[in-house]
């Protein structure tokens, strides 16, 4: 069994002042999970609410039960980038099962968890039997997983049994079952690390794979064994996941492997191996969701919550390497009795400077009077997009005109990011919230959460299914669709071939421009789709396709890209095609779109006038704060932009 051979400096334990600088180092982690919430309850008034600390529990579960599993291979000096694909895949497969296929419940529950460990599996065969790095064999998996997730799913949500949703509902009325899972996982990752043989050889593996081998340990087996461990911890996050969504989504958890081995390593194991446990672990997600948690209810920038993320996660690693430099005792396979004893003690005294500074520090927002501001919450799907940054733009600028406190925040096409912004919202004492939903049934189960909470929500060009919204604002994308098919078959005159540039898979969006100009399209036969991929309304994705749908379908007459950026990249792609031989229709009439419908390249683009969208949004939330009439249902007017009408429009 490997052990930390770091030695002590002399000296370094001299003194109340060696002491002190032990405890810090030996509970790194620990101090600063108690400095942030110390500084977050300072800083914000509804940061220490029951509410609001229940939710940093249930936002923290989904990465931790992840970083549970990635704690067994980072421990054995591996890596596993799949888990967050592994985890939208076994969510898919049970939806699927359970929904599609007519299979029972409970026998979908085990064929997700058994596509978890066949996963898992494959990702140990490769390393231990195929000698690829765990870096290349998880990266594959990841590209892997996430593509069968799509091809299951058709890329559409697929709604959870009810029978399993429940895991995402709380028992009492208060509790969260997520947490509850989280807590259970951790245990026994626990019981794994520090009481079976297997967790002894995960840290022999990781201290010295040679020595270990030598020493008897079936090493390749042992690898098989802890992949799969991976892979059933990345099932069951994802089960929680899309519980919580009430739906299977094919692009959820992107990204989240990032975050499951930061908090691994923000917890003090070490990517060289050898190191860790279940309580580090545990400590670092919740760190990851004390900041993202805070610093929404502090309104700050997304862009900006990146960046502090990134800083924490660099500063972890190296006090990763200054903990080693000063022989910090490193957690091993497990403390002995007289090391339990302490590390309770640790914890205990811990808990009670945090309860006495943090209640000391809630005084200050006692009697403290309410703000003179109305404020409102506005949660957008993605601020990558010059679409929703309009939206955005149009409702900042309303907020300002009527003395509103906007607070905005970006869920980066995050069904998951979204619900925990929804939740931080119900938590921040606003006064009313606006939601731009990355997917119509995931947003509903937090809609409810405002709902029961008597806040107003108003959702903004897509809707909310399954909660109450007090105003949905919206154009319709599957009339826009329909009118860009016309747009475009009139121009050609009624025959050709063209080809379309689908958006993000998945998203609400894509699949009602989509089903629009498919049903506009009925009335041209003489229209033929000879091809049609995504290109997730990225300008650069659309550059690529384009050049290489042109390989094969050269002779064209027309594309319908679902956003603008798509048909920008395609205008790239088509060269001196573009607007000539080859018409292109986009979506969304944003600036760079117009100018190109300008300059004649682009031949049109369904408009929606999304700065006008966040206007009325923002008014229409403020009138539902103070309780005034609101028209359920506000159509913002459609209007196809050609170069003949484009100099007077306004978006």
């Amino acid at each position: 069994m490997a052990t930390d051979t770091l030695k002590s400096k002399p000296g370094a334990q001299g003194g109340a002042t060696g002491g002190l600088r032990r405890l810090l180092l030996d509970n790194g982690a620990l101090t600063a999970l108690i400095v942030l919430v110390i500084a977050m309850s300072a800083l914000s008034g509804d940061f220490l609410t029951a509410d609001n600390l229940l939710n940093v529990g249930v936002q923290a579960a989904v990465t931790a039960i992840l970083a549970f599993g990635v704690t067994f291979v980072i421990v054995s000096a591996g890596i596993d980038l799949s888990v967050g694909s592994v985890a939208a895949l076994s969510a898919t497969v049970l939806a699927w099962s359970a929904t599609e296929a007519g299979i029972p419940v409970a026998l979908a529950v085990v064929l997700a968890v058994l596509t978890g460990i066949v996963c898992g599996l494959v990702n140990g065969f490769l390393v231990s039997y195929g000698k690829l790095p765990p870096f290349i064999a998880t990266l594959a998996m990841l590209s892997v997983a996430r593509g069968l997730s799509l091809v299951i799913s058709q890329g559409s949500p697929i709604a959870f049994p009810d029978s399993v949703s429940h895991l995402g509902d709380t028992l009492g009325g208060w509790l969260p079952v997520p947490v509850l899972v989280m807590v259970v996982m951790g245990l026994l990752t626990a019981f794994v690390l520090g009481r079976t043989y297997i967790g002894r050889s995960m840290y022999a593996i990781g201290g010295n794979e040679e020595a270990a081998r030598l020493s008897g340990l079936r090493v390749k087996k042992q690898k098989l064994a802890i992949y799969a461990f991976s892979g059933l911890f990345a099932a069951a996050a994802g089960i929680v996941l899309a519980s919580r969504l009430a739906s299977a989504q094919p692009q959820a958890a992107q990204g989240y492997e990032l975050d499951a081995i930061a908090a691994v390593v923000i917890g003090g194991a070490s990517l060289a191996g050898g190191t860790g446990k279940a309580s580090g672990t545990l400590i670092g997600a919740l760190i990851l969701a004390v900041l993202r948690n805070g610093l929404n209810l502090l309104s700050v920038s997304a862009f900006w919550q990146q960046v502090v993320i990134g800083v924490v996660i660099a500063l972890a690693v190296l006090f990763d390497t200054v903990r080693r430099k000063a022989g910090a005792t490193a957690p091993a396979a497990g403390p002995s009795g007289g090391d339990k004893g302490k590390q309770a003690l640790t914890y205990v005294i811990a808990a009670v400077v945090a309860v006495a500074v943090v209640g000391a520090t809630s005084l200050l927002h006692n009697g403290s009077s309410a703000a003179a501001k109305p404020k409102i919450g506005l949660s957008l799907s993605t601020l990558n997009n010059p679409f929703f940054v309009q939206i955005r733009d149009g409702a900042e600028e309303e907020a300002k005109k009527l003395g509103v406190d906007l607070t905005v925040t970006d869920a980066q096409n995050d069904a998951s990011q979204q619900a925990n912004q929804l939740q931080n919202f119900t938590s921040g004492s606003l006064d009313a919230v606006v939601v731009n939903p990355v997917d119509s049934d995931a947003a509903g189960p937090s809609v409810r959460g405002a709902n029961k909470a008597d806040i107003p929500v108003v959702a903004v060009d897509r809707g909310v299914n399954k909660a109450d919204t007090s105003a949905l604002v919206a154009s319709d994308n599957v009339e826009g669709g329909a009118l860009g098919a016309k747009a475009l078959a009139e121009k050609l005159g009624g025959k050709g071939t063209i080809v379309i540039l689908q958006g993000q898979a998945g998203t609400s969006a894509s699949r009602e421009r989509g089903a629009g100009f498919a049903e506009g399209l009925k009335d041209y036969p003489g229209i033929k789709v000879v091809a049609k991929q995504p290109a997730d309304f990225d300008r650069t994705k659309g550059l690529d396709v384009m050049t290489n749908l042109l390989q094969a379908h050269p002779d064209i007459d027309g594309v319908f890209a679902e956003n603008d950026e798509m048909a920008l990249g395609a205008i790239k792609a088509l060269g001196s095609k573009a607007g000539k031989s080859v018409q292109v229709v986009g979506f969304d009439g944003t600036p760079d779109g117009l100018k190109a419908v300008q300059a004649g390249t682009l031949y049109a683009s369904v408009a929606q006038q999304p700065s006008e969208l966040g206007r009325i949004a923002v008014r229409n939330a403020l009138r539902a704060a103070e309780d005034e009439k609101v028209e359920k249902m506000v159509k913002v007017p459609v209007k196809v932009v050609t170069k003949e009408n484009v100099a007077g429009f306004e978006g």
